[in-house]
This record gives structure tokens, sequence and C-alpha cells, in this order.
């Protein structure tokens, strides 16, 4: 008798072991497509809506934008401490914690919820912001709420959960799976191993599945067929990777230095007045957007697609102004991404370079990939998730080899401005308030 009820208790141990594995391994990245989705909509909406209202009233910005900034900052600061910036680094910062404590206040349902709401209200004001890394601490946020149910007890177990909801939600949010397993390898393991096995690429799988459902196949940018002729091409590969790494790693020194204590007047004036240099900042992103009109406000993903797809040319201090905007817009101290506004940036780059080279000498679309993919590794200082993001975003395997090599050498020249990454340096800092 006594065997007969080891047995039972046994198999049931089982049974909810198999249950509480399946409950993450597919509800979990099911939950993170659907909310991937919602976002992605979401945000478009609410940009248009944005627009609409900046057409009809060209100087509106510079009221909405300082009074909208101040007062998402009041919130976040309020209610929904944690959701400040990408949130990124507070994954990566939730990875590398040892305190379960520590953690659900990087990550939870009440972030969850702040995040959406946050990152969706300052892409409607203008906000030079993305949605995808906001997407990455959300997937986060819904797998850590399987940690401590059945199997997953521990810290390894734990930033396992996390890993895998950074990647479903890069992802989601490109529809570019690849990039998400390569996300958390590069990005979100560098302290650890991602072991990228069986449950975690059914994640994936699961989330790009709904993504697919809703959305359909589609590609980011559409399809390029942008490539290169290896006469030009090299010097076209060297010309973009050196000036986008340049950039790229001058924005992440910028923001280190204004979000850190590098800067002392700025450190004291964010300190003690959160809310009006917040809204200073807002002002700056209105004047900018004003100057540019309307072109370098929310995500930048209008001009980058016309540049790329297109041809079209803007001024040329777009690149500049978008630049300006999106580090005043993580400054500030909003929720919000940097990943679609620095393609934008990087587009903006490689406009103005397809414009200085000789005519004929490469072609456009792809200097503008080019530069697009070495800004976001100056920037990130992740090479591979860089290059694969963009090849998978336009579809344009042709450029495959010159976009891997002006994203290592981005990365390169970035190292040697600022040697440690931008998101890491960030994490490092929720881990110190901890």
């Amino acid at each position: 008798m006594k065997d007969n009820v080891l047995d039972y208790r046994v198999w049931l141990k089982h049974v909810r072991s198999v249950w509480y594995r399946g409950s993450a391994w597919i509800l979990g990245p099911l939950f993170i497509g659907l909310v991937a989705v919602f976002l992605a909509v979401a945000s478009v909406k609410v940009g248009k809506w944005g627009e609409y209202l900046f057409e009809r009233f060209r100087f509106v910005p510079l009221l909405v934008l300082p009074v909208g900034f101040s007062g998402l900052v009041w919130l976040g600061n309020r209610f929904f401490m944690g959701t400040q910036g990408s949130g990124i680094p507070q994954a990566i910062a939730a990875i590398d914690q040892q305190d379960d404590r520590a953690v659900r206040h990087l990550l939870s349902f009440r972030i969850f919820i702040g995040k959406i709401v946050l990152t969706l209200s300052g892409l409607f004001i203008g906000a030079s912001i993305g949605r995808e890394g906001p997407t990455v601490q959300i997937g986060a946020s819904i797998m850590h709420m399987f940690y401590g149910r059945g199997p997953f007890q521990g810290a390894e177990q734990r930033r396992m959960l996390l890993m895998v909801g950074g990647a479903a939600g890069i992802a989601a949010a490109f529809n570019t799976p690849l990039a998400g397993i390569m996300f958390a390898i590069e990005e979100l393991s560098r302290k650890h191993v991602f072991n990228a096995n069986n449950s975690a690429l059914l994640a994936v799988i699961v989330t790009g599945l709904i993504s697919m459902a809703l959305l359909g196949n589609y590609t980011y940018f559409g399809v390029s067929s942008a490539s290169l002729d290896w006469n030009g091409g090299l010097a076209t590969i060297a010309i973009c990777g050196a000036v986008g790494g340049i950039c790229g790693g001058m924005f992440s020194r910028l923001l280190i230095a204004l979000t850190g204590d590098g800067w002392k007047h700025t450190h004291r004036l964010r300190a003690d007045h959160p809310f009006l240099f917040a809204g200073s900042c807002g002002f700056g992103v209105a004047v900018l957007g004003v100057l540019t009109h309307g072109h370098v406000l929310g995500t930048g993903y209008a001009p980058t697609l016309a540049m790329l797809q297109n041809g079209m040319s803007f001024s040329w201090y777009f690149g500049l102004a978008k630049f300006l905007a999106t580090l005043l817009s993580s400054v500030s101290g909003i929720a919000g991404g940097l990943f679609a506004p620095s393609l934008a940036v990087g587009a903006g780059v490689g406009a103005n370079l397809a414009a200085l080279l000789p005519f004929g000498y490469a072609p456009h679309a792809a200097i503008i990939l080019l530069s697009m993919t070495a800004y976001l590794s100056g920037v990130t200082q992740a090479p591979a998730t860089s290059f694969i993001i963009t090849m998978e975003m336009t579809d344009d395997h042709h450029m495959l080899l010159p976009l891997m090599a002006a994203s290592l050498l981005a990365s390169a020249v970035a190292k040697r401005m600022i040697s440690a990454p931008l998101y890491h340096v960030l994490a490092d800092r929720w881990i110190e308030r901890a």
C-alpha cells in the first residue's frame, strides 16, 4: 500500500513538472507574442494620431512634449518605478541578480503594465523612442511569472526563463527569430551561458508563429534587393562601418555620461528637479521636431523606410537631429527603447554618406543598410545581433557578408571610444540601486 502511495506521489510530481514546463515554454511565449503584436499595432495607431495632431498644428509639440515628458516621468517615478528607459538593462540586471527580491523591482506584472502604458504614451506625444527594448522587459516579466513554480527553482532556472523571455521579445518585436536567439546569446548572457536548447527554440518559434498568424509573414522594412559590387564594396564597407561606429560609440558615451555622474551639473539637475529636467528634454525634442517638420518625432520608421525603399532624401541634418532627439528622450527618464530610433539615425548617416560618395560608387540602398547596421552595432556593441536584425528586417541575404563586415568594424571602433557596452553599464546601475 505504501509503495502504491509513493508511486502515485512520484507520478503526480512528474505530471506537475510536465505541466509547469509546458505552461512556461508554450503559454509564456504565446502571451509574449500576443502582447508584442498588440504593442506593434497600438504603436502604429498612436503614432499616426500624434502625426495627425502635429500636422494640423505645427507648433503644438512645443507645448505637448515638455508637459508630456514631465508627466511620464512623474507617472514612472510614482507608480511604475523600474520602467524607465529601454528595459533591456533591467532585464540584464535581473539576470545577473542573485537576490530574488531584487528581481521583483525590475520585472513584475506592475512593470509589465506600466511599460506598455508609458511606451505607448511616449510614442503618442512624439518622443524619439522605440517599442523593441520595452518588449524585452515585458517578455522577461512574463516569463518571470513562472519562476518558483514546479521545476523552475533557483538562480539558473530563473536566468533561463528571463533570457528566453528577452529573446522572444526581440523575435516578436521585429519578426526576426534568429536575431532573438542571437540577442540572448550576445547581450543577455555575457556573464552567463545561454543554453539554446529545444525549450528555448520552441519558445521563440511559438512567439514567431503568433506574430505571423496575426500580422502575416511580413518583414519590418519590406524586401530589399540591394547588393554591393566588390569593386567599390570594400571601401564602402570601411567608410560606413567606421562612421557608423564613431557615431554609435559617441551616442553611447554621451548617454552614459548624461545619465550618470560624469557631468555633475546634469546629474544634480536630474536628481533634484527630475520633472523640470524631463520637461527641458521634451522641449528640446519639440524644437527638433518643428525644425524637421516632425520627421524626427516617434520611432523614425517612416523616414527610414522611405530612404531605404524609395531612395528619398531628407534634410542633411536629419541624422543629427534624430541623434539628438533620441539622446534627449533617453536621458529624460521616460520609458522607451533605442533600436528603431537608432536604425533611423543610421539611415540618416547613410543618406549623407551616399550624397558625399562619388555618384554610382555604391547603390544608395546598400549604403543605407550598411550605415543602419554599423550605427546600431556601435550603440550596442552587439555586432551579430545588429547585422542579423538588419538582414531579417529586409530579407536581403545578398548583403549578409557586407553587413557582417561593417557591423564588426563598427563594434571595434565603438569599443575604442567606450570599453563597456551601453546596456551593461546601465544594467550595473540598476543592480547598484537594488
